[in-house]
């Protein structure tokens, strides 16, 4: 399996240095040749100093800024504050490796610890920051609202842009920021420099501030006046480390290119994310859920299978219908689609092994889908198990889904969350799946926008102590569930939809570490409307986030346009729906020529670990043109670009691709046929270009750039 620096793993080879008790003065914790960032240790404050573009006369924070800060037991603590036995400790790496600084204090009551870890790599202009605080006093500490950076912006607030939500959308003047900010950068115009800022916390309870008070940033966890409060409870002796945050600082006119070059760097190559530990990624998926919904049974997968093996499926996931209905073999009683996991042997009597036996023959992997969190309230496990069900302000068992009487939703704080995994270890060793589909509500609703209904109320579940301490708790115990599947199965591909992240389309840095895809959207309307929206959705959570963990349903197979909507999906992952028994022998051949020049692309290329903005072209929207790179910007071989008519006027446009050897000759070969269209250099297609024609207004073609 493919190998990623993880900043969590101590490094292999390090040197260390450590300071004395209470040793004050500047300490470098990033100075790669790229940045340098320094924190100054000073009559116990530990704040900041220094951070910007090595060679640069100007940094990007004030000095003296507090640099983190938290509250504990409402009392709040800061980088300005009194601490001792300050100390710090250096971890460099050998060769390449990441350096790793650690600064560690004390609370002048003892009561508390608090580490900052820097984390600096030798070929990006970038930081990774933590905060571990631990309980060294006799008595429990709630800590809430934690900066784990908190400094002033040294360009103010007036001359600078923030680009919110995935760091696509301007906005000016002060922002705080909400589950759609796991990437916000901040421009300023007028000395044309910015921050990158990622922040790694999952879902709801991420926090993002610029310019609030006028001057500062802050990235953390959301506060305690917010909608879903962040809150942890530590024991004595116990440590909690936040997620982590990163700061990218740059120069230059185009805002952009810090995301389409450092960013997507360190998320590909240092941030862990699960996608890019698969050594085979999937290609062209298949899942079943539209037009059948739960309308299955054994005779008609295996027809549908014998179908999407002939379109070059690699993927064939059977979704939700194949569980006991609790008592609806029909499928129509949705209240009691989650019952005890059992097999409707109605419409399976054989079971599922002689359906999954007959995928896997074709030569497709098989998947399967799950509620990991959500049941029927009649079900045996809630009869015998009352403990792990969700509790509302009132005590009583409710659904965080849909606010449904007759579901109730399971506590991922309490034992159920070995049950679920157990369930779907089962579902892995007895059938061989590949895939799995965890979905429905866990923490919010995607649909319900009472921040009331949220969480779990219960005072007596094993992992929280109160309501808000159960969002972290929730959140943290099913990426810990997911990372025991990935231990048992290494392979496997777990899709973490979003209504199991909490809001619509919610996908961010804290679930692609562990689990490989988000079910993003469902989008039935037909090409080129739907195609449009694809394309939408992919434009603006990429290359902030990784591409391929991307998956946006539905698209439907028989569509008029069903080419044009496999293209548009070419940009995330290719997932497509539909009953691909009612296609032509032609029209399935067309789809297999399509998967077998797509998988090739990814055999020479990689190119599902990449994607970049084709330049000169912004969101995709009507009445313009549109388009994506998936350039290997690592072994600069080539790769996929992807350009679309959307109802312009022109018909015609110039396609320049960056990231390739200036000095090496690529051919643009049209898929998937191959015909060459352009033989120029690496920086010919960036300087000049090709032109592309589509003559149809709603159209669009993907090309192969490959090196000779």
């Amino acid at each position: 399996m493919k190998k990623i620096i993880f900043i969590s793993v101590l490094l292999l080879a390090v040197s260390i240095v450590c300071s004395a008790n209470g040793k004050e003065g500047l300490v470098k914790v990033a100075d790669n040749g790229r940045i340098i960032r320094s924190v100054k240790l000073d009559g116990g404050h530990v704040q900041s100093d220094w951070y910007g573009l090595a060679g640069k006369e100007d940094g990007f924070v004030t000095e003296n800024s507090r640099e983190f800060s938290f509250l504990a037991d409402g009392r709040q603590y800061s980088g300005s504050g009194n601490w001792k036995e300050i100390r710090y400790c250096r971890l460099a790496g050998s060769g390449s490796g990441p350096m790793q600084t650690v600064i560690s204090m004390k609370s002048e009551d003892g009561g508390l610890e608090v580490e900052l870890i820097y984390t600096s790599y030798h070929d990006l202009p970038l930081v990774r920051k933590e905060i571990r605080i631990t309980d060294t006093g006799s008595r429990d500490l709630c800590i809430e609202g934690v900066n784990v950076e908190d400094f002033g912006f040294a360009f103010g607030c007036t001359h600078s842009q923030i680009y919110r939500s995935y760091g696509r959308f301007q906005h000016l003047g002060p922002y705080r920021g909400n589950w759609d900010d796991p990437l916000t950068v901040v421009y300023n115009t007028r000395e044309q420099c910015g921050l990158a800022i990622g922040n790694e916390t999952t879902g709801i309870l991420k926090r993002t501030s610029i310019f609030e008070d006028g001057s500062s940033i802050s990235v953390g966890t959301t506060l305690p006046d917010q909608d879903y409060p962040f809150r942890r409870w530590l024991v004595p002796g116990q440590s909690w480390t936040s997620a982590p945050v990163f700061t990218a600082p740059f120069e230059g006119r185009d805002c952009q290119r810090v995301v389409n070059t450092t960013v997507q760097d360190y998320i590909r190559k240092y941030m862990g994310v699960r996608i890019e530990q698969l050594d085979h990624k999937p290609m062209f998926v298949y899942n079943t859920w539209v037009p059948f919904y739960r309308d299955i049974d054994e005779a008609k997968i295996m027809e549908v299978a014998d179908a999407a093996a002939e379109c070059g499926i690699e993927e064939f996931i059977i979704d939700d219908g194949w569980q006991n209905n609790g008592g609806s073999s029909s499928g129509l009683r949705h209240s009691g689609h989650e019952k005890d996991w059992s097999i409707d042997t109605e419409k399976f009597p054989n079971g599922l092994k002689p359906v999954f036996d007959h995928i896997k023959k074709l030569g497709m992997k098989p998947g399967i889908w799950l509620s990991v969190g959500r049941l029927d309230s009649e079900s045996e496990t809630v009869g015998s198990h009352p403990e792990w069900i969700v509790r509302d302000a009132d005590g009583n068992m409710t659904d965080l889904h849909t606010s449904s009487s007759t579901n109730c939703s399971a506590c991922m704080g309490t034992e159920w969350c070995d049950y679920i995994k157990n369930v779907i270890l089962h579902n892995v060793r007895a059938y061989g799946i590949e895939y799995v589909k965890l979905d429905l509500a866990i923490v919010t609703s995607a649909y319900v926008y009472d921040p009331v209904h949220t969480g779990c109320y219960a005072t007596g579940h094993r992992d929280h102590r109160d309501h808000a301490e159960s969002y972290d708790v929730i959140y943290e115990n099913t990426m810990k569930m997911f990372d025991e599947l990935h231990a048992e199965a290494p392979d496997l591909f777990i899709d973490c939809t979003f209504e199991t992240a909490g809001k619509l389309q919610l996908m961010d840095y804290g679930i692609a570490k562990h689990a490989e895809g988000n079910w993003l959207c469902n989008v039935e309307e037909f090409a080129p409307a739907g195609s449009l929206r694809v394309r939408e959705l992919g434009w603006v959570r990429s290359p902030a986030l990784p591409a391929t963990s991307l998956v946006i349903g539905n698209q439907s197979m028989q569509q008029p346009l069903h080419i044009l909507a496999y293209k548009s999906l070419m940009g995330t992952l290719p997932i497509m729906l539909g009953d691909p028994r009612e296609l032509s022998a032609e029209e399935r051949a067309e789809f297999k020529a399509w998967a077998s020049w797509s998988k090739g692309l990814e055999q020479r290329h990689g190119i599902m670990s990449f994607r970049q903005d084709l330049p000169g072209f912004g969101m995709p929207r009507v009445g313009c043109w549109d388009g994506f790179c998936r350039i290997n910007t690592e072994t600069r071989s080539g790769g996929l670009v992807g350009v679309f008519r959307e109802g312009a006027a022109e018909t015609s446009r110039m396609i320049t691709v960056c990231g390739l050897e200036p000095d090496s000759t690529y051919i643009v070969r049209r898929g998937p046929d191959g015909t060459e269209t352009a033989r120029m250099t690496g920086r010919e297609l960036e300087k000049k270009g090709f032109r592309v024609e589509l003559k149809d207004e709603y159209s669009g073609e993907l090309f192969e750039i490959v090196k000779l």
